[in-house]
């Protein structure tokens, strides 16, 4: 019999597109702060960094954060920044967006085409990719990837400009760690962009470069 599906949090549903779910809209009231004890749980979170960008984000406080309890590889951790308010679809189909989440999660190599009009650049010192017109970015640090989502461009940039760990130590507006692998963008890339891919560490571009060359047939 197979193991049934991960379950996330109960709090988290609030955050997303469940709050839509009646034509009315989304929450009436501001959200409550995440919980202590939520909020600790994520600090001791033991597979890797988990970033965040404080507990409030241009006034809007952060309402949920994931720990170890139904953690999903798939999704990664992520840090949820105030409701859904005002940002229903008339039907309820889930389609408003959080002021902002931040997502953690391992890299899987995958090619960037799906996400559309995209842009490929240097931010924070590691490659990351703006698309959905400005309003999410990846960033492509360690093992991981970073997804910052927001309501609009310029919240979505000054968020990537105040990531840190929040299950290490480290400070807003640092350097992020290089990627340990060639991350798989689409696209143009800036000359100091392609600079930065051909001095990863331990050559990462050049290797995957040559795996892949002598896979073909």
């Amino acid at each position: 019999m197979p193991a049934p599906a991960p379950r996330r949090p109960v709090g988290l549903p609030l955050l997303l597109g469940a709050l839509c779910l009646a034509i009315a809209g989304c929450a009436t009231g501001p959200p409550p702060p995440v919980s202590s004890q939520e909020l600790g749980a994520a600090e001791t979170f033991p597979y890797y960094k988990v970033y965040w960008v404080g507990r409030q984000f241009e006034h809007v406080p952060l309402t949920a954060v994931e720990g170890l309890a139904n953690y999903d590889p798939a999704t990664g951790e992520s840090a949820y920044y105030g409701n859904c308010e005002g940002h229903a679809s008339l039907l309820g189909e889930g389609t408003c967006k959080l002021p902002l989440r931040i997502t953690s999660v391992v890299y899987v190599p995958r090619s960037n085409a799906a996400l559309g009009a995209q842009r490929n650049t240097l931010i924070a010192g590691v490659p990351a990719v703006v698309y959905e017109g400005g309003r999410s970015i990846v960033l492509y640090s360690g093992h991981l990837a970073i997804k910052v989502s927001a309501q609009s461009p310029a919240a979505a940039r000054a968020a990537t400009g105040r990531l840190r760990p929040l299950n290490a130590p480290g400070s807003a507006g640092e350097a992020l760690p290089l990627p340990t692998y060639c991350p798989s963008l689409y696209g143009p890339m800036p000359a100091h962009l392609a600079y930065v891919m051909a001095h990863l560490p331990d050559r990462a571009c050049q290797t995957s470069l040559a795996t892949e060359e002598g896979a073909a047939p």
